[in-house]
């Protein structure tokens, strides 16, 4: 059983922009914050950068997508920063710590308070897996909604790019997308579903200019272009009827049941085979019966 991340023991440093590496890009933005005060381990140099942002309400497929673009880039070494609000955000930060990779939050309150307070032991992974929590805010200071608008120019401003995933017409996800322009810094967007409203955010930014994403290359090209990932082999099946399950699953059936009928494997066959999917690591639960492949 883990024991409660005890925030009172949290060590806190500060750090200035400008005599800092990594946080050097703040030194441009507006009203550059003249302290990071942060817990955990920050780089010391500058090293590719990317900011996930979206919505605290994902659609299945706004988790997919959040995963899958953290996870990517997470591997091939790409720090992924983000604001730990609920959502979009948290995917982000777990994805990139289950990738094995590096990750930073921005907090809109100051340390050592961890918010959302359900958040405390996704706060201790970051640090305690080489990652860190910053603010701009002296500790103690409380959270409010203006200061998680402001610490949105932080999200943006320590990032090479950023990301948005998800986000309805009316979100505060598309403040980030403000402060990232007026910073120069590539805005990337998911395409979504014309239907949903949860993607009426990022397909009118779409079609205002921004860069569609459709895999970490889009992203990996503009910030680390000596880097480029490999399209992602469908995983084998060491079944019949697990390599027919992975098969439907890739090309694009996520519910259960129209999995169970589209496959024709009996129903307790296919409950066994998607058991045996999930424990192998090659699928995972998206929830309500909606699968997807690692």
């Amino acid at each position: 059983m883990s024991t409660l991340f005890d925030t009172n023991s949290m060590k806190i440093n500060r750090a200035t922009p400008d005599k800092h590496k990594y946080l050097a890009p703040l030194v441009h933005i507006a009203r550059p914050p003249q302290t990071v005060f942060y817990s955990g381990v920050l780089p010391e140099q500058r090293r590719p950068t990317i900011a996930i942002v979206g919505t605290r309400r994902p659609s299945r497929y706004g988790q997919e997508v959040t995963q899958m673009f953290a996870t990517e880039l997470a591997r091939q070494g790409i720090i992924v920063v983000s604001g730990l609000a609920l959502g979009v955000d948290a995917i982000a930060h777990r994805a990139a710590l289950e990738a094995r990779g590096t990750t930073i939050a921005v907090l809109g309150n100051g340390l050592p308070t961890i918010y959302p307070s359900s958040h405390r032991h996704l706060a201790h992974e970051i640090i305690t897996n080489g990652g860190a929590l910053i603010s701009e805010y002296e500790p103690e200071t409380p959270a409010r909604n203006y200061r998680f608008l402001e610490r949105n120019r932080i999200v943006s401003g320590i990032a090479d790019a950023i990301i948005i995933t998800e986000a309805a017409a009316r979100s505060g996800t598309l403040n980030t997308t403000v402060h990232a322009l007026e910073q120069g810094k590539e805005v990337f967007v998911v395409p979504g579903n014309i239907t949903s409203p949860l993607s009426a955010g990022c397909n009118a930014l779409l079609r205002q200019g921004a860069t569609p994403a459709m895999h970490a290359d889009d992203i990996l090209n503009v910030i680390a272009p000596d880097i480029t990932t490999t399209q992602p082999q469908l995983p084998l099946g060491t079944t019949v009827e697990e390599t027919t399950i992975i098969q439907l699953i890739q090309s694009g059936i996520r519910d259960g049941d129209e999995l169970q009928r589209a496959s024709g494997i009996t129903a307790s066959t296919f409950s066994t085979t998607l058991t045996m999917l999930e424990l192998a690591g090659t699928i995972r639960s998206l929830g309500s019966n909606q699968w997807t492949l690692r």
